[in-house]
C-alpha cells in the first residue's frame, strides 16, 4: 500500500509556511492539491504528491530551521482521532503510547517507537524513506512533539533531552531555545526524553471515557486503512466482542468472513496469535478502565469478556504482577500528589 498523510496534517505545514510569506494557495494549484480536501478528516495524500510539495516548500524558504516553528502552530484538530487522544490522556506516558501505536493515523512514512530506562522515557522517530527524512521535516516532527507535551503538561514544560540524526546545523540557538534543555546531533536516532516522573505525573486534561472512545475510533481506522492488516483488523474485533463472554477465535473469524483455519494462518504469518492478541487487547482495555473510578472491579471484568472477578484479578496479577484493587489505590494515590 502507497504510504500517505493524513490531509488535516499539511494546515499545520502550509501555516508554517504562510509564516515566511509563501503562497500556499498558488503552491495547492501548482501540486494539484484540492484545498478542501486539506481539513477533510476522510482524506490522504499519497506521500510522492507531498514529498515533492514539501521540497518546493524548502526552497522558498530562507531559513535552514524553518521546521521548528511548526510548535507555533499545531492544532490537535490537524491530528484528527489521535490529537485529541493525546489530549486527554492522564499521563504522558500514556499519550506516548498512544502516539506510538497509532502513528499511522497521522503517516505511515514513519513509525515511533518508546524506550525507558530506570529514569527516562524516550519517544524515537524511525523514518522509513530517505525522503521523508530531510532535516526540516524532523525539526518540525519535533517541534510538533514539543508542543503536543506542552499541550499536556503546560507551557513551561521541557524536555530532559532531544537528539537529532543529521549534522549540527551553524545556528543551534533556536533549538536550544525552543527545548530548553541539552540537544545532540549526529545521533543515532531523533529522539525526544523527558523524565519518568515527567512521564507518569496525572494530567489535569485527562478524561479516561474520551480517551477509550478516541482509541476505538483510531483502531477502526487503521484497520480500513489498511485492510490487509490483519492484526489491527482482529483487535477491533475483539474490542467489538470483548463484553459479550463468548470471545473465541471461531467467533472472530466468523466476524471477518474467514474460516478459523484461516485466521490462526494468517495471525502466525505475523508472527502472532489469537491468544496473545486477545491479551494485548485486554491490557490496554484493563489499564484504562482500572483507572475510571465509576466502574466497579465486577463491571470491568465483565466488559472485559471474564466470567468471574476471580478469574480476572487472576490474569491482571499475571500481567502487572499487582491485584486490580492494589492497583487501583496506587493510581488514586498518584493523582492525590
Amino acid at each position: 500500500m502507497p504510504l500517505s498523510l493524513y490531509s488535516p496534517m499539511l494546515d499545520l505545514t502550509f501555516q508554517t509556511a504562510r509564516s515566511y510569506g509563501v503562497d500556499t494557495d498558488l503552491l495547492m494549484k501548482e501540486y494539484g492539491i484540492d484545498a478542501k480536501l486539506v481539513t477533510d478528516p476522510n482524506a490522504r495524500f499519497r506521500m510522492e504528491q507531498i514529498d515533492a510539495l514539501y521540497d518546493r516548500i524548502a526552497e522558498l524558504i530562507d531559513d535552514p530551521n524553518f521546521g521548528l516553528k511548526a510548535v507555533q502552530f499545531w492544532h490537535p484538530s490537524q491530528m484528527g482521532a489521535l490529537g485529541y487522544a493525546w489530549l486527554t490522556s492522564d499521563t504522558l506516558r500514556a499519550a506516548f503510547k498512544r502516539y506510538a501505536r497509532f502513528s499511522k493515523v497521522v503517516s505511515d512514512a514513519v513509525r515511533l517507537e518508546i524506550k525507558e530506562t530506570d529514569d527516562e522515557l524516550s519517544l524515537d522517530f524511525h523514518y522509513l524513506q530517505k525522503q521523508s527524512s530531510q532535516k526540516f521535516r524532523i525539526d518540525g516532527a519535533l517541534a510538533t512533539l514539543m508542543a503536543m507535551t506542552r499541550a499536556n503538561a503546560g507551557s513551561d514544560f521541557h524536555p530532559k533531552a532531544v537528539s537529532f540524526t543529521f549534522e549540527e546545523p551553524e545556528d543551534t540557538g533556536p533549538y536550544y531555545a525552543l527545548f530548553q534543555s541539552p540537544v545532540s546531533f549526529n545521533s543515532p536516532t531523533n529522539r525526544f526524553t523527558i523524565t519518568l516522573e515527567e512521564a507518569d505525573a496525572p494530567r489535569s486534561c485527562s478524561n479516561i471515557h474520551l480517551a477509550q472512545l478516541h482509541d476505538q475510533f483510531m483502531l477502526e481506522y487503521v484497520a480500513q486503512l489498511d485492510k490487509e492488516n490483519i492484526i489491527e483488523r482482529v483487535k477491533v474485533a475483539i474490542t467489538e466482542e470483548l463484553a459479550s463472554g463468548n470471545i473465541s477465535d471461531a467467533l472472530i473469524a466468523k466476524k471477518l468472513f474467514l474460516t478459523e483455519r484461516t485466521l490462526q494462518r494468517r495471525l502466525q504469518e505475523n508472527g502472532t496469535t489469537f491468544k496473545k492478541l486477545l491479551t494485548e487487547v485486554r491490557i490496554d482495555l484493563a489499564d484504562n478502565y482500572i483507572r475510571d473510578s465509576k466502574l466497579s472491579l465486577n463491571e470491568i471484568s465483565f466488559l472485559l469478556g471474564f466470567s468471574e472477578l476471580s478469574s480476572f484479578s487472576r490474569a491482571f496479577k499475571n500481567w502487572t504482577g499487582s491485584s486490580p484493587r492494589n492497583y487501583r489505590q496506587e493510581k488514586r494515590g498518584e493523582k492525590r500528589l
